[in-house]
């Protein structure tokens, strides 16, 4: 029975160790620059035992995306079906949240940008993003406001979209606005810090009411 056990967790040592060196790979270089080898290297394994527990470079791509992007929900979903916290608030904690989550995770957003361009209907399938959205509490509180006349814009998608916007576009863009500032990294993340209580300052003057 003890051997079962240490077997098992082993088992689950091993898993954790290829998910982990795939993950710095795959966000770092996308799929088709990534090789199993180069995975197995990193998680200090040989190749046939990778194959083992996963059969495929992309059924492990698979398992890491599907985990990158439900991470990225998760915290989503906490924040936007939060019934307690108003709207304003969601934006804030939405900026903290994900400026934090990018600054510690840096290639995140390329690699869901490629994914969702590459598989946005895949995406849909596996993950309940429209649900999400169309059911949570800030897409009832966005409504409740339009009602109010408090919000000109209709479309929650447009709200949704200028958030996220305002959050993921610098990182995306790091290489390039560093050059043109000047900046090294703990420059830029500063920076990123201070959007963390200039976003929802934004938002508030593009969507109120006139």
């Amino acid at each position: 029975m003890a051997k079962k056990k240490e077997a098992k967790a082993l088992d689950t040592t091993t898993e954790e160790k290829i998910k982990s060196a795939a993950r710095v790979a795959f966000h770092k270089k996308g799929y088709a620059a990534t090789r199993t080898r180069d995975i197995a290297e990193e998680a200090d394994i040989n190749l046939a035992l990778l194959n083992y527990y996963f059969r495929s470079k992309e059924k492990l791509f698979e398992t890491i995306m599907f985990e990158t992007l439900f991470s990225f929900m998760q915290n989503m979903a906490m924040v936007l079906n939060d019934e307690k916290s108003t709207l304003e608030k969601k934006v804030e904690l939405v900026a903290e949240k994900y400026i934090d989550l990018i600054i510690k995770e840096p290639n995140v957003p390329i690699f869901m940008l490629s994914e969702i361009r590459n598989n946005a209907e895949g995406l849909l399938e596996k993950l309940p993003i429209k649900q999400l959205v169309m059911n949570s509490s800030f897409f009832k509180q966005h409504q409740d406001a339009v009602a109010k006349g408090k919000i000109t814009e209709p479309n929650p998608l447009h709200f949704l979209m200028n958030l996220l916007s305002l959050v993921v576009f610098p990182f995306i863009a790091q290489p390039l606005l560093q050059g043109i500032g000047g900046m090294n990294n703990k420059q830029f993340n500063e920076l990123m810090q201070d959007r963390k209580k200039l976003i929802p300052v934004w938002i508030k003057a593009t969507m109120k009411a006139k």
